[in-house]
């Protein structure tokens, strides 16, 4: 094992001098850079398992100025790599350019989401002025991994295997502005979807990377004021954005706080356009207000005539204001509480009618993960993580819902055992969206160390069918990805 460039711990406690949970346990920054290899395992790892688990999370760098937000960490991602039956990891920030300016200066010039901004350096091409971490999502897009950031932000382009910083991606000088969180890429036609939001005038814009690596399309659909969008959707012809009633606060943000307002008054609307329309061809589809910060899947389907649809399966939220009270900590406990269920909506492209309805209420059930290779296209499976009813956010098990029969199949980490967002891993050669296996990172809060997990897909109750020790506690984190060894070999020279 190796160790590089050791870095300063943030503090534990806010400035009011209360524990702040997001820097402790589970969740507390790690200190080093590490790669190590010869892994101890338990169970035996499969062969027909080749490629890279990869997870992007917040980790921060050096004490804040001002009280810590877990979104507030830098990027820092952790990977796994398995190959013919062995397994090496590797973690390492991105190193975006508040990180490059935070290294040089020895200390945190920003503060979090929490504090006043207006001292802040600004922090996307929008001049927002938070910290551009790139510490949410992890997109592979023609050879490099993309590491996104929450609010809209830089996306960051990483080399798959070495995890060094490659840099800002400006797909060949042709994105001006921001990329959402989570892009979706179409493995089929290798073009890559993204929105971009702000308080300003263009309200939210949206375009196509083409697959020779350039912005092709962008639009400007309209919005009738600044929205928080967080996900999309796309199907083989048509993109799904959102106009979601969960916005800032305009009477604080004038007095330099960060508060959000859920008007249950206005509907949730979704946006249907054709993947490469203009702005006018866009046609909203009201539902029942609600937020969404993630999407499963969507594709188009025939509905009750023969006409088409849009489906679009989600983890839906329908109380996403803060609910708590008292100090600043406990309600950003209240606000980063996960209260979700699968969820459909059903947009009749000829009738103009929306149809809603729950998929699974018994569950509270986020991060979710499909076959990517049926991105766009009709699925089956979505493997999501569990949520426990706790004070943090604490994913105490995996499952997966079945779309054909309605079953739930979960696996339980263990007491005092939390996971990862766990991708989908098709075995070598598979095809079926079931036909492989879920790899997630699981830390024990007990011995403060981390595994990494190996599920068979069709069979979760079945528990893992290998578990590779790790030497150090990976932090809970966001989202995570799986690349198949074909993808790196035909990224490569």
């Amino acid at each position: 094992m190796t160790t590089e460039r050791p870095v300063a711990i943030a503090q534990v406690m806010d400035e009011s001098g209360e524990p702040n949970p997001y820097l402790l346990g589970v969740y507390a920054p790690v200190q080093d850079e590490i790669s190590a290899s010869d892994l101890e395992t338990v169970g035996e790892i499969p062969r027909d398992l080749n490629g890279v688990y990869l997870r992007n999370g917040p980790n921060a760098r050096f004490p804040m100025r001002g009280r810590y937000h877990w979104f507030d960490g830098d990027g820092m991602l952790h990977a796994v790599h398995f190959e013919d039956g062995r397994a090496r990891y590797q973690n390492r920030f991105v190193r975006t350019r508040a990180v490059t300016a935070e290294s040089a200066a020895g200390r945190a010039l920003w503060a979090g989401v929490m504090e006043n901004p207006r001292a802040n350096p600004p922090g996307n091409s929008r001049g927002l002025p938070f910290k551009d971490t790139a510490n949410t999502d992890v997109v592979f897009h023609r050879g490099k991994v993309l590491a996104t950031w929450y609010l809209c932000g830089t996306p960051y382009a990483v080399d798959p295997l070495s995890l060094e910083t490659i840099g800002a991606e400006d797909f060949l000088g042709t994105l001006t502005g921001d990329l959402s969180a989570h892009p979706k890429a179409d493995e089929t036609t290798g073009e890559l979807f993204w929105f971009d939001y702000g308080a300003r005038r263009p309200y939210l814009r949206y375009g196509v990377v083409g697959p020779g690596g350039t912005v092709e399309h962008l639009v400007e659909p309209d919005l009738p004021g600044p929205r928080l969008p967080h996900d999309m959707a796309i199907t083989e012809n048509h993109a799904v954005l959102m106009d979601l009633p969960l916005y800032q606060d305009p009477e604080a943000a004038r007095h330099g706080r960060y508060k959000l307002t859920f008007n249950r008054e206005l509907p949730a609307r979704f946006g249907v356009i054709p993947r490469r329309g203009a702005a006018h061809e866009i046609r909203w589809f009201d539902a029942k207000p609600c937020y969404i910060y993630h999407v499963v899947n969507a594709w188009e389907a025939p509905g009750p005539t023969g006409e088409t649809e849009i489906v679009m399966d989600v983890c839906r939220v329908s109380r996403p204001a803060p609910s708590g009270s008292g100090n600043p900590l406990s309600r950003m406990l209240s606000y980063l509480k996960l209260d979700a269920r699968m969820y459909r909506y059903r947009f009749n492209l000829a009738t103009g009618r929306t149809a809603e309805g729950p998929v699974d209420g018994d569950h509270n059930t986020e991060f979710p993960s499909i076959d990517t290779r049926r991105t766009g296209r009709p699925t089956r499976y979505a493997y999501n993580v569990a949520v426990k009813r706790s004070a943090t956010n604490l994913f105490d098990g995996l499952h997966r819902f079945d779309n054909l029969t309605g079953a739930v199949q979960t696996h339980r980490f263990g007491e005092h055992r939390y996971g990862s967002e766990a991708p989908f891993a098709p075995r070598d050669g598979g095809t079926e969206e079931d036909d492989g296996y879920l790899i997630t990172f699981v830390v024990d809060e007990r011995e403060g160390r981390s595994e990494v997990q190996i599920l068979h897909a069709a069979d979760l109750a079945a528990g893992p069918v290998a578990r590779v020790l790790l030497p150090v506690r990976v932090p809970l984190g966001f989202h995570a990805t799986w690349i198949r060894r074909d993808q790196l070999t035909g990224s490569r020279p």
